[in-house]
């Protein structure tokens, strides 16, 4: 079976290293808001290009984080209307509620399967405050667009750089695109680490200096409390782990794009849609995403060529039992990502016989 991922392969090259850092946290015995946290921030800001990274437990708290940062500024106060694409995973629209803000569903590019920017205009009302871009499958969203609209219109925007660890463009890396950044570590990410770990990317002085209290109980001295906050903090141990990873990301970014130019290039089957992509550095493929109009059989089919594939994600948001408001709503560009999409495995451990088959049985369909 060649594994969607296999994380144990991706992190066996570190597994030495890992001990060793374990022992430095287990010496040291500062379990919380240690040195490794400390240097993780400092490296992965530096990585970014911003001034600023606060570590914190996942990357829905990062973006929770953000917008609870911002009401404390008062740059957004409870009931703002953030606008956020209709196709993303289901923790971008949680974090714009678990901070009392209002999701307002934008449709896709159906080529990018990033918001639209041409369709974000027609859903600001004088409610709306902010735009929270997801960058998905690890393509950057056309930022230069979303920034230009959002500076005419005076709104906040905040990337959703879950799945986009390190991709870059002309005028910058996914976490310094925007007024701030949510990034997730969870294990399969591009940064991965060996548990639950986020952070928040920012240039701007005021929302850090909030949120580096808010993840700690709303503290900047112990015992004083100057905001109401969270426990919401990068763990020592896997801030270790981080920054053991880090100095490899861009070399595991470029093998991932490699199979992306094979697979691009390689698979030609009149019944897959290829993802669309401009050979630049603007994407980490997170994910490498096809679409079919019949999913289960080709899913089937490669099962049973021991090929292992997951769908990201099944579901439309505006679909979920927990957003029953939106149950009749219709964004029919989501519905037609979400019921076409299939995730082929893609990963910097992958090998070329491995690509040759994945490639030949696509092909075989």
């Amino acid at each position: 079976m060649i594994k969607f991922l296999d994380l144990h392969k991706i992190n066996l090259p570190y597994q030495e290293a890992f001990h060793q850092k374990m022992q430095q946290v287990l010496d040291k015995s500062w379990f919380i808001l240690g040195n490794e946290v400390t240097a993780f921030e400092t490296d992965f800001a530096a990585y970014c290009g911003t001034k600023y990274c606060i570590g914190v437990g996942n990357g829905l708290d990062a973006l929770v984080l953000i917008f609870k940062g911002y009401i404390q500024l008062g740059r957004l106060q409870k009931g703002d209307e953030v606008l956020v694409p209709s196709n993303t995973y289901i923790a971008s629209i949680l974090a714009v509620l678990q901070a009392d803000l209002v999701p307002v569903l934008v449709e896709p590019n159906l080529d990018s399967y990033n918001l639209n920017p041409d369709l974000i205009s027609p859903k600001i009302t004088s409610k709306t405050k902010a735009i929270l871009p997801v960058h998905l499958y690890g393509q950057l969203a056309e930022m230069d667009k979303i920034n230009a609209i959002a500076k005419q219109h005076n709104l906040l925007v905040i990337e959703d750089a879950a799945q986009a660890h390190g991709a870059f463009s002309g005028t910058g890396k996914a976490g310094n695109l925007s007024d701030a950044a949510g990034f997730s570590f969870y294990p399969g990410k591009n940064l991965g680490a060996l548990g639950d770990a986020g952070a928040v990317t920012t240039n701007d002085a005021d929302l850090a200096k909030v949120i580096f209290a808010i993840r700690n109980y709303g503290s900047e001295k112990k015992y004083h409390n100057d905001f109401i906050g969270v426990n919401s903090r990068l763990d020592e141990v896997q801030a270790a782990f981080l920054n053991v990873k880090l100095p490899h990301l861009d070399k595991e970014n470029e093998l991932r794009r490699a199979i992306a130019k094979r697979y691009l290039a390689e698979i030609k089957n009149d019944k897959i849609v290829l993802p669309t992509w401009d050979l630049s550095n603007n994407h980490v493929f997170h994910l490498f995403v096809i679409r079919t109009q019949n999913r289960e059989a080709l899913q089937k089919f490669l099962k049973q060529n021991t090929i292992e594939t997951l769908i990201h994600y099944p579901i439309a948001p505006h679909q979920q039992q927990a957003f029953t408001d939106w149950n009749k709503v219709s964004f029919p560009i989501a519905e037609k990502i979400h019921q076409e999409v299939l995730s082929i495995p893609i990963s910097p451990v992958m090998t070329k016989a491995e690509v040759d088959f994945v490639i030949q049985i696509l092909n075989q369909y």
